[in-house]
């Protein structure tokens, strides 16, 4: 089934001044209650990657999980959880980053990744980056190399891609919003 931007951004709900005024947050739940969106998005991100040169999927907290677990499942990768701090049990590095709304801290087991490992990562939204760096530069210290960073929205006024192509990371989403689009 071929990608439709339109069906898609149609599912995606804006919500005015959340979670502070003057912020349009796109919420994608509605998405997950629509089986047609669902294939649609799942089904295109394994087109793209299914003959991609990679060896894990990586996926961010929390949103990202949905996606990239599926996308996992469906190319038959292993998937590293990158969680907010103090999620995970065993052994972890801590990565600091900016959000748009304050600091924030990502993690990962240590023993999630190897020297050599290639990572795809997702997550539901490219922002101001922050998160997706962070998890780049987690996979950077754990002697892997990240391919290439997912999602299905961008918000490319706001430099989260930029930031990423600037630091060598290639970014693919599925639509783009401008800050002022509902």
């Amino acid at each position: 089934m071929p990608y439709d931007d339109f069906t898609i951004k149609t599912l995606i709900r804006p919500v005015v001044d959340f979670p502070k005024p003057g912020v349009i947050f796109r919420d994608i739940t509605p998405l997950f209650q629509s089986p047609r969106a669902m294939r649609m998005i799942v089904d295109t991100f394994v087109q793209r990657y299914i003959e991609a040169d990679f060896s894990h999927i990586g996926a961010l907290d929390a949103r990202g999980f949905l996606i990239g677990s599926i996308v996992a499942h469906e190319l038959n990768k292993p998937l590293v959880l990158f969680r907010k701090q103090g999620k995970l049990p065993a052994e972890v590095l801590t990565e600091s980053y900016q959000t748009e709304y304050g600091e924030a801290r990502l993690e990962v087991h240590t023993d999630s990744l190897c020297e050599g490992d290639r990572v795809l990562i997702f997550d539901d939204l490219i922002a101001t980056g922050g998160t997706l760096l962070a998890a780049a530069q987690l996979v950077r210290r754990l002697r892997a190399t990240v391919v290439e960073a997912a999602a299905i929205i961008d918000l490319p006024e706001l430099g989260g891609s930029q930031k990423l192509m600037d630091s060598g990371i290639p970014t693919f989403a599925l639509t783009y919003y401008s800050l002022t689009e509902q």
